[in-house]
């Protein structure tokens, strides 16, 4: 027992320090605006010059303890109806991608560097797999359009299950010396599916438990015990681990929210924020850590081969697949192309190889090598290439509005700094009663400068309203919190309030137009009402341009669509004798647009078939009249 106990005391103060310059690289990352991951790995590699000591990390504890919370987080926040959308084309990129990468890969492997065909399978299997969280995370630090992020993520989500698969059968057709087609199909079949099917059942029954029980703790509890419980029973079970925490995530993540309070949402949210947070920092740590350089450059053909052969293939896999995608441009086929980062599956998979396995060093130094490459030179360009094709676009008023916010930010601080000087008597007041009217008169300028923007620009002030909602409604949400610690307030008052703060935090919309006039005492009095279904492409545009044309709008459930496009349903507020004015509002912000589709024939039975062009988008309107209108 007493070595037990200086064992585990031993593992925690490893896992604190890492911890803790995993917190220093997020810092300094943040602050030059550098890649999180990528400095992770850089501090690892340098670290690595420090000690004697060789780093050895079972593959199992990367796969069982690592692993699982980074795919349940991810698959958790997908919605369905974002998946929906491009399925088809993350399924043809997560099957028959990851198949003939492993089939292209393992063959230009053995034509460049004579190893045995069987073995460069085994490398090609466990190369498949894409890890693209340096990208999700700068995706979503720069707002690139939510599809593309689906899309990337996706494909990650559904090959780290496939490339396990066939990296097993691979290496078990390595290890015997024989292949049988029929067996190996199956085998693949078995292992795939005996997953995903553990991973629906588990994330079903997990969904009904949640709906029963009202407690954030063991509700977040609950989904812990989902994510790393579908792992060990899938595996025990001798079919895919990483697919039934996928499939598991997906299922809980859709309906176990509906029957969740809004408190329970925001601690199941943030604890697997944390976790995945936790999971990354130690994992690409990690990476650096166990990466032997010298056995890099002792093996630089080797890796030099395998990077263009995975380059390659990679253009092959997302140029050609995508082919049968619904209008994908071509500017995020080259982001697909180039954020096939590998990473952590790839690293546990290459640790699993027998330590008789022919050539098993060889195959380390190339995975390694590989990975190295993914990470630091397509992780750390991805910025790059993100803004050099202009995918997240930012409007002129935008750009305004910023420069004169930091304007009249600089000068505020500036005054206050000057003040507390004068305060201090670190400035006479004479000069101080010089500066302060200049730097008021500028100040009143500036916000004369500001609210000229703002109100060209109704976007960008619905914009700052939803981020100063934000921020009041977690100072309320802090405030609470302190009454219920001084004992100011009882327990049940204070679960009735923090869950109605959250209930406010976690909607997607706020009616800004008719809270401005509740504030400003112009209440129009609401004569009729109007369901108004879009296009969801054109959802955000039509909310910001009624908003700002002063009508409340609220977002109804709707699962209508036609042929998979899918609909929004809007309801809105008509005041008195402004009917008329909705009408040239929604023609402006509903466009017309071609959509490439499939009939739902074709999607069923060919999905190879080339998408179909139909026309869509504009509006269908129902108007009624109303006896009463109130307000809750």
């Amino acid at each position: 027992m007493e070595e037990l106990a200086h064992t585990i005391i031993s593992a925690e103060r490893v896992v604190l320090l890492l911890l803790l310059i995993a917190l220093l690289v997020s810092i300094v990352a943040k602050r030059f605006r550098l890649p999180y991951t990528v400095g992770l790995v850089i501090i690892g590699l340098i670290l690595t010059f420090f000690s004697d000591k060789t780093l050895e990390i079972s593959p199992e504890l990367i796969m069982g303890l690592l692993v699982p919370p980074l795919i349940f987080e991810a698959s958790f926040h997908i919605r369905i109806d974002d998946l929906r959308r491009d399925f088809g084309l993350i399924m043809l990129l997560a099957i028959p991608g990851v198949i003939m990468t492993t089939l292209l890969v393992g063959g230009a492997i053995q034509w460049g560097t004579g190893m045995a065909i069987s073995t460069a399978l085994v490398f090609g299997a466990l190369i498949a797999a894409t890890d693209p969280v340096a990208v999700v995370a700068l995706f979503k630090q720069l707002g690139v359009p939510k599809r593309l992020q689906i899309l990337l993520e996706g494909e990650s989500l559904f090959n780290d299950g496939t490339a396990i698969v066939m990296f097993g059968l691979m290496l078990d057709i390595a290890l015997k010396g024989s292949f049988v087609l029929n067996e190996s199909l199956i085998d693949f079949v078995r292992v795939a599916g005996g997953g995903v099917f553990v991973g629906v059942i588990l994330g079903l029954l997990t969904s009904q438990a949640i709906r029963r029980i009202n407690d954030p703790l063991v509700e977040t509890t609950i989904t812990t015990i989902l994510a790393f419980g579908a792992y060990i029973l899938a595996e025990d079970l001798h079919v895919s681990g990483v697919l039934a925490v996928v499939m598991a995530g997906i299922v809980s993540g859709n309906i176990g929210p509906r029957g969740m309070s809004p408190t329970t949402r925001i601690v199941v949210n943030n604890f697997w924020e944390y976790g995945a947070f936790l999971a990354n920092s130690l994992i690409f740590l990690i990476i650096g850590l166990t990466t032997d350089l010298q056995v890099l450059l002792d093996n630089w053909q080797a890796i030099g081969v395998a990077i263009l052969a995975i380059l390659g293939v990679r253009a092959i896999s997302i140029y050609g697949f995508s082919l049968f995608g619904k209008d994908i441009p071509l500017k995020w086929k080259h982001v697909l192309y180039w954020g096939g980062l590998r990473g952590a599956i790839v690293l546990a998979l290459a640790l699993s190889i027998p330590t008789n396995f022919p050539e098993r060093e060889r195959l380390l130094a190339m995975a390694f090598g590989v990975v190295l490459f993914t990470l630091l030179v397509q992780g750390f360009s991805m910025d790059a290439l993100v803004k050099k094709l202009e995918l997240v676009k930012r409007t002129e008023s935008q750009i305004e509005y910023e420069r004169r916010h930091a304007r009249y930010i600089s000068n505020r601080s500036a005054f206050e700094h000057l003040e507390n000087m004068s305060k201090q008597g670190l400035l006479s007041a004479h000069i101080w009663s010089q500066m302060k009217a200049i730097f008021q008169k500028r100040e009143l300028f500036l916000i004369g400068a500001l609210q000229e923007v703002l109100s060209k620009n109704p976007s960008v002030e619905i914009e700052e309203l939803d981020t100063a909602r934000q921020e009041a409604l977690r100072v309320q949400r802090s405030a609470i919190g302190r009454l219920f610690r001084d004992g100011m307030i009882s327990e049940d008052i204070h679960e009735e309030l923090i869950s109605e703060v959250d209930q406010a935090l976690t909607e997607e919309h706020v009616n800004w137009s008719q809270l401005l006039q509740m504030g400003s005492g112009e209440k129009s009095k609401i004569t009729k009402m109007m369901v108004v279904m879009i296009q969801e492409d054109d959802f955000e545009s039509a909310l910001k341009g009624l908003s700002s044309a002063g009508f409340g709008v609220d977002r109804l459930p709707s699962t209508g669509g036609f042929l998979s496009q899918h609909n929004v349903t809007l309801l809105i507020g008509i005041p008195e004798n402004r009917e008329a004015d909705i009408v040239p509002v929604l023609e402006k912000n509903c466009k017309k647009r071609i959509k490439y589709i499939r009939t739902p024939l074709e999607g069923a039975f060919l999905p190879f078939s080339r998408p179909v062009p139909v026309e869509v988008g504009g509006a269908t309107i129902f108007t009624f009249e109303i006896e009463a209108y109130h307000e809750f």
